[in-house]
């Protein structure tokens, strides 16, 4: 259902307010430079920070700017099932393709909450529900025990997995079987994801190099696997950069070094260090970007 290079976009602002226009000009960009989807409102995308509105105001910004050419995937997660309710009841009215379900953070549920949290969710529409399992943020970890189970129900598609463990996606494509979606939540090890059964990755990188994770992607699905493992080489000091600090503090500065938004972010996070830009500067210098 869904391949490749999907970029976890980044919400530009401008004076504390979401930039409508520079966002648009984002979505544009991306496709043209052959990012195959669009995740609107993920983490990257700063969603804990968005209101209700600017939430639904930015996924709809998305589908109006990629007018079908490619899907859209919209961050649809909370903590509170019905907020996640809401929100995935949003996206399907508003026409996006899935949505991307983070695992209920700091409430810390167990299995059998997580299996209640999305049933539910999978039970309020007919949207396609992508499970986003990432430890490092919300804590817990669903197990595959759980999310096999859960892979049981007709709209629950797939994974984005963030777990950093290279086990995991054969262990899962084992449980759940080989039309279970899994896309990496990793930039840094999205080959070798490719390699365990991954069909892509939903990447942070790929908001300033879309065309370079592409093609990586596409060169892996096209047997490339030189070419792929070459441009993953080259991207590297690039994904180190893009995470040393939290994200999407360093890609959107970034971003702002290439002219494509503000550097803007919203508290708490804050202007990142000096020695962070300069390892920025670094990383796309290295790539003759800047």
């Amino acid at each position: 259902m869904f391949q490749g290079s999907i970029p976890a976009l980044i919400t530009p602002f401008k004076n504390g307010q979401v930039d409508e226009q520079a966002f648009q000009d984002h979505v544009e960009w991306q496709i043209e430079q052959g990012s195959d989807a669009l995740v609107p409102v993920g983490t990257t995308g700063e969603s804990p920070t968005l209101s209700h509105e600017e939430h639904h105001r930015v996924v709809e910004l998305c589908l109006e700017a990629a007018k079908g050419r490619v899907p859209v995937i919209a961050g649809t997660g909370s903590n509170n099932t019905a907020e996640a309710v809401s929100l995935h009841k949003h996206a399907k009215d508003a026409g996006a393709d899935a949505g991307l379900v983070v695992t209920p953070y700091y409430n810390k549920p167990t299995q059998a909450g997580l299996l209640a949290h999305f049933k539910a969710i999978h039970d309020s529409c007919d949207l396609p529900i992508i499970i986003y399992n990432i430890p490092g943020r919300s804590v817990i970890d669903m197990s595959v025990e759980t999310m096999a189970e859960l892979s049981k129900l007709p709209n629950i598609v797939g994974v984005k997995d963030a777990t950093g463990d290279l086990c995991r996606p054969l262990d899962t494509y084992l449980a759940c079987g080989p039309d279970f979606c899994q896309l990496s939540g990793e930039d840094a090890t999205a080959v070798q994801f490719l390699s365990a059964g991954g069909r892509g990755c939903i990447s942070v990188t790929a908001n300033v190099a879309p065309k370079l994770c592409a093609d990586m992607q596409r060169a892996w699905r096209e047997g490339d696997i030189k070419t792929a493992m070459d441009i993953q080489f080259k991207l590297m000091p690039l994904h180190n950069a893009m995470f040393c600090e939290s994200s999407p503090g360093p890609v959107k500065y970034a971003a702002e070094l290439l002219g494509l938004c503000s550097s803007e972010t919203r508290l708490p996070l804050v202007e990142i260090a000096e020695s962070s830009k300069e390892r920025v500067k670094a990383a796309l210098t290295s790539l003759g970007m800047i």
